[in-house]
């Protein structure tokens, strides 16, 4: 009896770990976001919906302030499977023309604009994605991007003139702030704060999450609110790692994507008013740009958009025409 014991014993402490092992899928979601940011808080939000979901069959770990690597590294570890899930936003544009629309200023009016798009062309990207071998599972977001430096308050476009301003890497920012005279200095966001304190760079341009996230107004003396430029977040997965997975797994993180947009929606409209005040209080000299001079400014981007990107004018037209008041 007792030798059946250990050999009971022994089979059972053999098989324990093997079956622990086949049910612990560990899910690394890398992001860029420092702590206090809408990313963070995204992410966080996404891992404790989809955790809560999945019980033993699956973990979501998230990883922020760039832990992982930045955007562009994090795209290249999706495909090498080294992290499972990213948030790129303006990088985006770097990987499938198609996400260079929003790139387009002011093409975005609002959230509720945001999810029309979603609805009634987000197919055209997800074909993108497909094609470059990732897949979108959610739209979060980065945000309304307004520009802040230590050069001067920025009104119009002329205001930027030789300015030197940290732009994401992606050639359409870049190509939008030369139109309006500015010197834009593409860079990673882990660089931003060290360049701004060290004057490698004057200004920076981002939503005021992570403005306040990264402490910005701690080194900058100017905000000037534009909002020229509203960037989707894609919670981003590689298509093979994705097609691995199993089909339950899938189904709950897809859920998990779509139903932690409302509270991203709504974090991020929180955090709009909270952190415009942060950022007032830490002695940053706040203006109101002018949108119109801004808007008029940008019709040739438009127009190369339209010109140079397959399907490119009536993939304006049509977001253009998913706008209120249409």
């Amino acid at each position: 009896m007792k030798i059946k014991a250990k050999i009971l014993a022994g089979v059972a402490a053999i098989a324990l770990p093997l079956s622990a092992s086949a049910a612990d899928i560990t899910l690394r979601f890398g992001h860029v976001g420092n702590p206090g940011s809408l990313f963070e808080a995204s992410a966080n939000a996404f891992a404790e919906c989809a955790n809560a979901r999945l019980g033993d069959r699956a973990e979501v770990q998230t990883f922020g302030s760039s832990q992982l690597g930045n955007d562009r590294e994090l795209l290249q570890k999706l495909k090498l499977g080294q992290v499972d899930f990213s948030l790129p936003s303006s990088v985006m544009s770097s990987v499938a023309p198609e996400f260079g629309v929003f790139e387009m200023p002011y093409i975005v009016q609002d959230r509720d604009h945001m999810r029309r798009i979603q609805v009634e062309v987000g197919d055209v990207f997800q074909e993108a994605a497909l094609g470059e071998g990732f897949r979108i599972i959610g739209y979060f977001e980065n945000g309304f991007r307004h520009i802040t430096n230590n050069v001067r308050p920025i009104t119009v476009p002329a205001d930027l003139e030789g300015v030197k301003l940290r732009t994401p890497n992606g050639e359409w920012r870049v190509k939008m702030f030369q139109l309006y005279g500015a010197n834009p200095t593409p860079m990673a966001f882990s660089e931003v704060f060290t360049a701004l304190q060290t004057n490698v760079i004057d200004g920076q341009e981002n939503p005021y999450a992570q403005i306040a996230s990264a402490k910005f107004q701690e080194v900058q003396e100017y905000l000037s609110i534009t909002g020229h430029v509203y960037t989707p977040g894609y919670v981003l997965v590689s298509e093979s790692r994705w097609q691995r997975l199993p089909e339950d797994v899938r189904a709950d993180l897809e859920a998990c994507g779509s139903e932690t947009q409302n509270f991203v929606y709504e974090h991020a409209a929180q955090l709009e008013e909270e952190l415009l005040e942060v950022i007032r209080e830490a002695g940053v000299a706040i203006n109101e740009a002018d949108s119109a001079a801004f808007i008029a400014a940008s019709a040739p981007i438009y127009e190369e958009f339209a010109s140079t990107v397959d399907g490119g004018a009536e993939l304006i037209e049509r977001i253009q025409n998913l706008a209120s008041g249409s």
